[in-house]
């Protein structure tokens, strides 16, 4: 079986200290993946380590069977792979539909020139209306994006995300400092735009987690301990112990003390 992405022994230390120990994951194309464990697990390292912000100390990472490992971030976003960050990362000044349309540039075969007008690329135009029309911000399209709402600027990055076309999509923590209602819009906005993708997220909202991802790969220490159906890693005694029990536990909590 082809692998959308394969983790293979993936290692990465800083100096002496060994973040990532050998983690080993494939998700097959289209499965929504989210990335669980306790802070310090190397979650945030092991998206960097993908999307090629960090080398690998040693192991191998492949997209659609090819290796990316040591290729630098806009190679592996040409290979088909695009990653969203925890915080926003917006052309504030430019507007919605602006912000999108430069997204959608270089998958349509646009270079830099200074001598080409935007307002005449009428293929990246219809794509950014598109993609306006996909995340539900047409109201706002002529909207500086550093005017938006957080919850609309979260959006407006996951179109700029998607606009290259990008097969495998890596989001870390999409819904971080959302209200309830908000991350349940947001939820429903990430499962439509990623139809036929391959998604993995990094998240600590178990309600997300477990109402967006197909498998759940628990980090813990720097190794994936699991990797299974949502319902199996909650019943998974390991992950209890390691992990799950507790953060249920702690949300619950919070719950009954709102």
């Amino acid at each position: 079986m082809a692998y959308a992405l394969e983790l293979k022994d993936l290692r990465k230390s800083f100096g002496k200290t060994e973040i990532i120990r050998g983690a080993t994951l494939a998700v097959a194309p289209g499965e929504r993946v989210a990335i669980i464990g306790p802070n310090g697990a190397g979650k945030s390292t092991l998206f960097n380590l993908i999307s090629g912000r960090f080398p690998a100390t040693s192991g191998a990472i492949l997209l659609d069977g090819q290796r990316i490992d040591g290729l630098k971030p806009f190679e592996i976003n040409r290979q088909g792979l695009a990653r969203s960050f925890q915080i926003s990362n917006l052309f504030g000044r430019l507007s919605v539909f602006e912000n999108l349309r430069c997204g959608v540039l270089w998958s349509l075969g646009y270079r830099y020139a200074f001598w080409k007008f935007l307002a005449g690329l009428s293929d990246a135009n219809a794509r950014a209306e598109e993609l306006l029309t996909m995340i539900k911000l047409e109201r706002k399209r002529d909207a500086l994006a550093m005017n938006l709402t957080y919850a609309e600027q979260r959006a407006l990055e996951i179109g700029i995300t998607i606009a290259g076309g990008a097969n495998v999509i890596l989001l870390d923590e999409p819904t971080a400092g959302m209200s309830k209602s908000e991350t349940s819009r947001f939820i429903e906005l990430i499962r439509e735009v990623t139809i036929g993708k391959t998604l993995l997220t990094v998240e600590h909202d178990m309600g997300v987690v477990f109402g967006l991802a197909d498998k759940i790969a628990v980090l813990v220490y720097g190794e994936v301990i699991a990797f299974d159906t949502p319902d199996k890693v909650r019943a998974n005694a390991r992950v209890q112990e390691a992990y799950l029990g507790s953060v249920l536990a702690d949300q619950q909590a919070a719950a009954v003390g709102h």
